[in-house]
């Protein structure tokens, strides 16, 4: 017998489990007619209700009200006409999950017109019933029906709770924006708000809107407990970096993490962070806004056909765009990746057009002599940009032998085809790495630069000339995206050293000083472009974070919003960088353009350099590759070779 019952009991549980699942699942599968028709229906039968209800409060006769035909007639009456005023008002088609004060109101005053109707029906029955008696009547239907309403919101939320597929979710805030949120999930048919958690000690422990306060310390026992798989969070006036360090630490921990914002910000009476005007580059940088002089350079591109080499990068697509206002005869953009050629020819195209400028997309390498050499003889190139290299110096540095070949080898290839072509100027795009480099994209920017320098010496047609600048504010390998993006993640960001220096410039106003120093050279030259004051990097990473609305974390300010973190210099990197190998520079007729003469390497040497450089990478010999650049560049030295590498202490 107790074995029987012992199995009874589970089979029970069992059967009212299921019974309770398939109630919940009818329940809250019911089409909105018949929502709607439920809700006028309990309403009805909560008039009458009050009716009844105050007959008996007052004492008068129920058999007098409702024994006759006359009874019946008007009550019956009194509820088909209160029915067709709560349809009217939409009593029946307001949610019970939004049931609030408006509804509330609605209810008062279906209350009030049902009791001046009941007093006007009994008045032509001729039904004797006290005046007091309706305003009792009003208020018991009052009553009845919000209470009525609260009652069936709690067995819809029941009926949600027994479907048990609704997802569990935390809500990391108690304050209003928090509440906000509980409120309206508690009916809510697919959310269940646990519990809050809120870092506020004097809110721990207390109940608010019916879910306690929590200690966010105990969020992994709450998940555990309460299967908690969701965590929203609704801290409107938190930063948004805290909000991101919050969110990665509580996904860290297996839960999906979801924000919720103000409601000001919602409606757009409290500016997101995202509307915030930037502050300009060249505000950023200190430098003064430049204003692009190109008369004389337009004189010397215009009508002809330009080259640009590494046409799709930062430079060369900006070299590419202001050609344009030169008025050249055709532009042959020259480029490597696929990609980025597509998108500088489908940028260009239109205004090309309305200019009635040729433009050609041209895809491959400059290292391929053959298709260097039909380039410049199908299109007749009067003028080469040489701005196609490899310049991110970590990249390179782990790939040293790919980056010679682009950097050195490809110069030297579209120089000597250039020369060859009977070409009128040949400008290369350098680098202040290239002064004293310590990494090996500096040593084969300068190596370029000795390419170049020979080429100049030799040549009796083509005008050979370089130009020397530092950092392009926003180009590829710039700090500053990378910065930008580090903020916008939440931080931290990252700093090499907190003394590194760099040399800034705008992307526009560099390019437009280069095809000025282009126009103007003569042979042999290196220009040098007037980049202003090294900035400070570290200084540079706060600016960017106090423009962006945050505030540096540090020893000072432990609660700031993003720290910036000292991670050490990478292999090769100096603390601060040079533009002029040598002493002394010379103006020139423009104030942001000096010209300076550096010694160079004989013919016999330059030939001896890239004959050892082209066997080194033949055969794959990082080490002989190095061996090439630490023998003709000036201060190289291959790191591990035993040599110190010792940086230049200012600028």
């Amino acid at each position: 017998m107790k074995q029987n019952a012992s199995r009874s009991a589970p089979r029970a549980t069992t059967l009212i489990s299921r019974f309770r699942g398939a109630f919940a699942r009818r329940a809250t599968t019911l089409s909105r007619n018949q929502k709607r028709a439920i809700l006028l229906t309990v309403d009805l039968c909560l008039t009458a209700l009050a009716y009844v209800l105050t007959l008996k409060i007052l004492g008068d006769p129920l058999g007098l009200m409702l024994g006759t035909w006359t009874g019946l007639m008007t009550v019956s009456m009194m509820l088909m006409i209160s029915a067709v005023v709560s349809v009217i008002l939409k009593i029946p088609n307001a949610r019970l999950k939004a049931f609030d004060s408006k509804g509330i109101g609605l209810i008062g005053v279906l209350a009030l017109i049902s009791s001046a109707i009941a007093a006007a029906l009994h008045q032509i029955g001729s039904l004797p019933l006290a005046a007091a008696s309706f305003v009792v009547f009003g208020m018991m239907m009052f009553v009845l029906l919000s209470a009525g309403r609260l009652i069936m919101l709690e067995i819809l939320v029941a009926t949600y709770r027994m479907r048990g597929d609704r997802a569990r979710v935390l809500i990391y805030g108690a304050g209003t924006t928090g509440m906000q949120l509980a409120r309206a999930l508690t009916a809510d048919d697919q959310i269940e708000a646990v519990a809050f958690v809120d870092d506020n000690p004097s809110l721990q422990g207390l109940t608010v809107g019916g879910l306690e306060v929590l200690r966010p310390v105990d969020i992994e026992r709450i998940v555990a407990e309460r299967d908690v798989k969701r965590v929203v969070l609704c801290m409107p006036s938190m930063s948004r970096p805290k909000q991101t360090q919050l969110a990665r630490r509580l996904q860290a921990q297996g839960l999906e993490v979801q924000v919720l914002p103000s409601f000001t910000q919602l409606i757009g009476q409290e500016p997101l962070v995202d509307k915030l005007v930037p502050m300009s580059e060249a505000r950023l940088m200190g430098r003064q806004v430049f204003d692009r002089q190109t008369d004389k350079a337009a004189r010397e591109f215009a009508g002809r056909s330009v080259l640009v080499s590494g046409g799709g990068g930062s430079i060369g697509s900006e070299l590419c765009r202001q050609l344009l206002d030169c008025a050249p005869r055709k532009l042959v953009i020259f480029e490597l990746s696929e990609l980025a050629l597509y998108e500088i020819h489908k940028t260009l195209a239109p205004l090309a057009a309305d200019a009635e400028i040729e433009l050609v997309p041209v895809l491959g390498s400059v290292t391929e002599a053959r298709l260097v050499r039909q380039v410049l003889e199908t299109h007749e190139i009067d003028v080469v940009l040489h701005a196609a290299a490899y310049k991110h110096v970590t990249l390179v540095e782990t790939n040293p032998l790919v980056g010679l070949a682009n950097n050195v080898l490809g110069t030297s290839t579209l120089a000597r085809e250039a020369a060859r072509a009977g070409c009128e100027r040949f400008v290369l795009v350098s680098s202040d790495k290239a002064v004293r480099p310590t990494n090996v994209m500096g040593a084969s920017k300068r190596l370029a630069e000795l390419v170049i320098q020979d080429q100049a010496a030799r040549s009796r047609g083509t005008i050979f000339t370089m130009v020397r600048f530092g950092n392009v504010i926003g180009s590829s390998g710039s700090v500053i995206p990378l910065f930008k993006e580090q903020i916008a993640q939440g931080g931290p960001v990252t700093v090499t050293h907190r003394d590194v220096t760099r040399f800034f410039m705008t992307v526009e106003e560099a390019v437009s000083l280069v095809l000025m120093a282009g126009s103007m050279a003569n042979g042999g030259e290196v220009y040098v472009l007037d980049m202003g004051k090294p900035l400070r990097i570290w200084d540079l990473a706060r600016h960017l974070i106090e423009e962006s609305h945050y505030t540096v974390r540090s020893d000072e300010n432990p609660d700031g919003d993003i720290a910036i973190v000292e991670v050490g210099l990478k292999p090769g990197e100096k603390l601060c960088e040079e533009l002029i190998i040598g002493e002394g520079h010379v103006m020139t007729m423009h104030e942001k353009i000096f010209v300076t003469h550096e010694a160079c390497l004989s013919e016999i040497e330059v030939a001896s350099a890239l004959r050892s450089l082209r066997e080194a990478l033949s055969s794959g010999n990082e080490d002989a590759a190095a061996a090439v650049a630490m023998r003709w560049v000036e201060g190289y030295r291959k790191p591990g070779t035993g040599d110190t590498v010792v940086a230049p202490q200012g600028a």
